[in-house]
């Protein structure tokens, strides 16, 4: 025991030294812990989420510690336009996709939306028990590699929209990227809006300075989270839905390429 007490303190030693001097080392050991700290705070709460399955109340505990480790690893934030969240009925919330760091916004954005419910990717529901309370707490997992399977599950999210008042969390981009243009938007999302007769919530992250997976930077960084007015879509032709994805990305664009400005500026004066 006294022996494995040596070689225990001489790695986290190592580690420590490692991520004082190695930027890269330093990313991934932040990375690591983001890992192991998502999957510790996000399962733990799961023997409780068995007395209400399906609730995305289940989520609220593992948000706070979610936030929690976020700020442990030197993310901050501020959110604006609390004001344009309407908890009296159903939206499509769509979020640009930038890493998988975004589970943090998630965190942030889940106690101030009543009701969320985010849509990921089938393969995560198998990675348990992270899958398992993600289903617990209510995600809806698609097929990204089937556009048939994926639109009929989109589909049937359109009654708990309209008639449950849920908040349909999407990634409308459909992948993660770290460039300054958000990909194009694909239909899924506002079918199931303009289907449901609900607004669409466009939502903008910031970019992450602070993380540089090409340069292996992950640093300390401010990010902005803005929830723009809603787009109502009732009264919307289907033939019209291209001028409706055309709005909701220039909206979301703008303010994109405004608040990572804004996040740069403040970051090269912290730096400075």
């Amino acid at each position: 025991m006294a022996a494995f007490d040596v070689v225990l303190g001489c790695v986290m030693a190592l580690l420590i030294i490692l991520f004082s001097i190695s930027s890269i080392a330093r990313y991934y050991i932040k990375f690591t812990l983001f890992a192991v700290l998502s999957l510790i705070f996000a399962t733990a709460p799961l023997p409780l989420m068995l007395f209400r399955p399906f609730d995305p109340k289940n989520a609220l505990i593992p948000a706070a510690l979610l936030r929690f480790s976020a700020r442990l690893l030197g993310i901050r934030w501020t959110v604006r336009g609390v004001e344009n969240v309407d908890d009296s009925r159903g939206a499509v919330v769509l979020l640009n996709h930038q890493s998988s760091l975004d589970l943090y916004i998630l965190a942030v954005l889940w106690p101030l939306m009543a009701r969320c419910t985010v849509v990921s990717k089938r393969s995560l529901q198998f990675v348990v028990p992270f899958g398992t309370a993600a289903w617990l707490w209510g995600t809806v997992f698609i097929d990204r590699g089937s556009a048939h399977s994926a639109r009929s599950v989109l589909n049937q999210q359109t009654e708990a929209v309209r008639d449950h008042k849920r908040k349909l969390l999407l990634f409308p981009e459909g992948t993660r990227h770290s460039g300054d243009k958000l990909l194009p938007f694909r239909k899924g999302a506002f079918h199931v809006a303009m289907d449901a007769g609900a607004p669409i919530q466009p939502v903008v992250v910031s970019k992450y300075h602070h993380v540089d997976a090409k340069r292996h930077r992950f640093g300390s960084g401010h990010i902005i989270i803005t929830i723009l007015p809603l787009i109502e879509t009732e009264g919307v032709k289907k033939e019209d839905i291209s001028s409706l994805i055309e709005t909701a990305q220039s909206k979301m664009q703008e303010e994109f390429t405004r608040t990572s400005a804004e996040t740069l500026s403040m970051l090269h004066v912290k730096n400075s």
